[in-house]
């Protein structure tokens, strides 16, 4: 792990919902730390508030109270443009449903957020084909998804992730489609990403053989942090 100081930060975070009349707490005082260059996976039954957790480490939710500290910067403080802007410059994220649109080939998908971004011709191929490179689909970029498999249609998506270079990917259950080899493929992939680009990456999953992987376990119940700790042999059993 290449630690070099907190990215996120949360504060005494709680969320709840209003259903049916009455009040659902999903997360309940969460405090936190994700570091640079950091591993950490989620795990918990669901309903736990793994993806609860995500959304709000990610600004696409706002905690009922408390605080989230992205580079020791309030996210509740930023406008819908600045919390639009960065998503799309520092963050990644990779999902259970691959969401790639089907008409586009690999490398048109992951070129698609460069696009949007306004990145030049030149630059967003540079950027597209060192993206498939990292995740080892060189060979694959003109297919359309129906043309791949699983395990390649979830590495285009993670291609995606970090074609622009974020500084944190958040995953919600990115195997949870894929078989116990592309499992490990995966998970693999983004342990590579944190040695070597000095990546961040929150994971939700409910593999437990997929832990051994990460450099940090969240175990999350009935709303609260049970357990952080570095992977160890209780988290095997």
């Amino acid at each position: 792990m290449n630690s070099n100081g907190t990215i996120i930060t949360v504060e005494q975070a709680a969320r709840s919902f209003e259903l049916a009349g009455e009040t659902v707490s999903v997360l309940k005082s969460v405090d936190l730390n994700i570091r640079q260059g950091e591993f950490v996976t989620l795990i918990g039954r669901s309903g736990s508030g793994k993806t609860t957790l995500l959304n709000l480490l990610s600004g696409l939710d706002s905690p009922t109270s408390g605080k989230i500290l992205f580079e020791h910067q309030n996210m509740a403080e930023l406008n819908e443009g600045k919390l639009t802007e960065l998503r799309r410059s520092k963050l990644g994220f990779v999902f259970q449903s691959f969401g790639l649109l089907p008409l586009l080939s690999a490398f048109e998908n992951v070129e698609l957020p460069l696009r949007i971004s306004g990145v030049g011709t030149k630059e967003r191929e540079r950027l597209t084909r060192r993206a498939l490179d990292i995740v080892d689909l060189q060979g694959r970029s003109s297919h359309r998804p129906y043309e791949l498999s699983g395990g390649e249609q979830q590495r285009v998506a993670i291609a995606r992730a970090i074609v622009h270079d974020p500084v944190l990917i958040l995953a919600d259950e990115p195997t949870g489609e894929l078989d116990s080899v592309n499992s490990r493929a995966i998970f693999g992939l983004f342990k590579q990403m944190v040695q070597e680009k000095n990546i961040s990456v929150v994971a939700a999953t409910h593999d437990s053989n997929l832990l051994e992987m990460s450099d940090r376990v969240l175990r999350l119940s009935e709303g609260y942090i049970e357990e952080d700790a570095s992977y160890g042999k209780r988290f095997r059993e």
